[in-house]
Parts: structure tokens; sequence; C-alpha cells
């Protein structure tokens, strides 16, 4: 799992962008505390990708926001893109025993039609919407469910790591049913917001994967929602970690990697189809996005989601 610094300005946290490695699936499965593969020393942060964090056994302590968790046996931390995590010192975990999953909403499933849709529409990403972005969400897992939430972990963990036949069918499986977990311990949580917090969030969604092909812009979204461009930045930020532009191009890059994933298409009318007409610019913008080219991408990922 590879991530760099992509934003840090002032006294506001940095924040991390996944780019994993070509042919990598966006998953990711750490020991946190005992035995761990990182240790809990951290500036304060946030990710532009989900995670969950879960402890079977008491132990630790969690800095979220400015709130600091003392984990107890069961604690499962839903952590949203842009959910701020407290600066860490290095025995803050030294004491716990869990995992933390990491994962990109398009990891799910081929079919998905995009990652912010995705956030809107599907059931089990839907708990990692919430907005504030002070902190992850915490949830408890019942102590008869412990043990099988430990070996779902584990068992995700040794595919990503032996990366037998069929791993990458066997992590989407282990994902889900973690996801399903996560979905069903948060089900009041979910309600409210699809009640009461999210009708703009669904509507910027809406108006981005209706017009993502074609030219579109922060005040064009804006308009199409009929707020100011300020507000919407403000108010998407705010609930994503993400500002409107990000996700513009958060969804045609998930397009064009499928197209070129599955297809023979030159790179430029890719870069067409997904609302850059530039094929120069289209380049530069999958380049920055990916850390490599649109043909070098291809070359390491052509037909592997078919």
């Amino acid at each position: 799992m590879r991530t760099r610094r992509t934003r840090m300005s002032g006294d506001e946290p940095a924040q991390y962008a996944w780019r994993p490695a070509p042919g990598e699936l966006s998953v990711a499965a750490v020991r946190l505390g005992h035995g761990a593969e990182i240790n809990g020393a951290h500036e304060a942060h946030s990710h532009d990708f989900p995670g969950i964090a879960y402890f079977e056994e008491s132990g630790g302590i969690v800095r979220h926001g400015r709130q600091v968790r003392h984990v107890e046996a069961g604690d499962l931390f839903v952590i949203a893109p842009g959910d701020v995590m407290g600066q860490a010192r290095g025995d803050d975990l030294l004491d716990a025993h869990g995992w933390g999953v990491f994962f990109t909403a398009d990891v799910l499933s081929s079919d998905t039609p995009g990652t912010h849709l995705a956030w809107r529409t599907h059931p089990l990403l839907f708990p990692f919407v919430r907005g504030g972005a002070t902190g992850a969400l915490r949830l408890k897992v019942p102590a008869p469910a412990r043990a099988e939430w430990t070996a779902r972990v584990e068992a995700l963990h040794d595919e990503l790591h032996h990366r037998r036949d069929g791993y990458r069918e066997a992590v989407s499986a282990h994902l889900t049913l973690l996801l399903v977990g996560v979905s069903r311990l948060a089900a009041d949580v979910v309600g409210d917001l699809r009640e009461n917090a999210e009708p703009l969030l669904a509507s910027v969604f809406d108006v981005i994967e209706r017009r993502y092909a074609e030219p579109l812009s922060l005040r064009e979204v804006a308009a199409a929602v009929s707020v100011s461009p300020g507000h919407l930045t403000s108010s998407v930020r705010r609930r994503t970690g993400r500002t409107v532009g990000e996700w513009i191009t958060e969804r045609r890059m998930v397009q064009a990697r499928r197209l070129l994933a599955v297809t023979d298409l030159p790179v430029g009318d890719i870069g067409a189809q997904v609302g850059i007409p530039d094929a120069g610019y289209f380049a530069r913008t999958f380049g920055k996005v990916h850390g490599m080219s649109p043909t070098r991408w291809r070359r390491f990922n052509h037909l592997n989601t078919r």
C-alpha cells in the first residue's frame, strides 16, 4: 500500500492519496498493535480513501478529530474519506490487537459505475459518507461475532499476501462480507443520513454521473444543483474530503481505467469519451493521478477486468 501526501497547508492536516502499484488491487489489510506492520506514529492527517480499524481486544489509543479513544474489545472505527485522524505517538497502539482495512470504492466490482456514484448508491459504502470530517465513526462488534470478524480480516490479509489463483475474486468476496457487517452495525446512522443529511451530495453525484463525459466545471455543477460555487465547494469537501473537481476527475479516471483495461481504443479516444478531448491533457491528468502514463497502465492491466 503506497500513499503520498497530496495536501498540506498551514494548520490544515495532511491528506494522503493511494497510489497502487501497477496491477495491484487497491485493498490493504494491515495489523495494528501487537505484531503490527505499521505502528501508531503519524502526523495529523486524513485519507482520500475509506477504511476501517477493528480491534478484537482492549488496549491502545486511537486519536480521531480532537478526541482520544481508549480502545475497547470489539471497537470498530469507520474512517471516511476526509476524516481527520489526530497526531499519534509511536506507543499509542503498542498494546492494541487489531487490523486496519483500506480500499477504494471501485475495487468492489468492475460493474460499479463510478467511485463517486458508488458512495451514494452502493449500500455497503454509504456508512463512509457522513460529513463533518471530524473523526472516525465508532461502532461496536458484539462479542459473539468478534472471532468471525478477526477470521475474515485474517483471510483477506492471507489472500493479499499470497496472491494464489483466484485471489482477486477472494479479496472482493472477503471485503464485501466485511462491509456488509459494517453496514449492519451502522444501520441506524445510515438510515438517518439517507433521510436527513445528504440530499445536496446526492444531487452533485447525479450531475457528475450524467455529465462527466462532457466538459464539466464546478460552476456548471453548482448551477445544476442551485447553490453557489463557494457553498458547494465547502459542503462537498466537508462531507467527503474532496473537492467537486476532484470528484469529476475521479469519475473520469474510473471510466478511463475501465476502457484502458477492456478495450483497444487509442488513448486519445478514451480521453474524449471521459470528457477530456485534449489527448495531451488527458495523459497528463491520468499520469498525475496514477503515477504513470495511460499506455504504461494499460500494459500492466489490459484485460484484467474481463
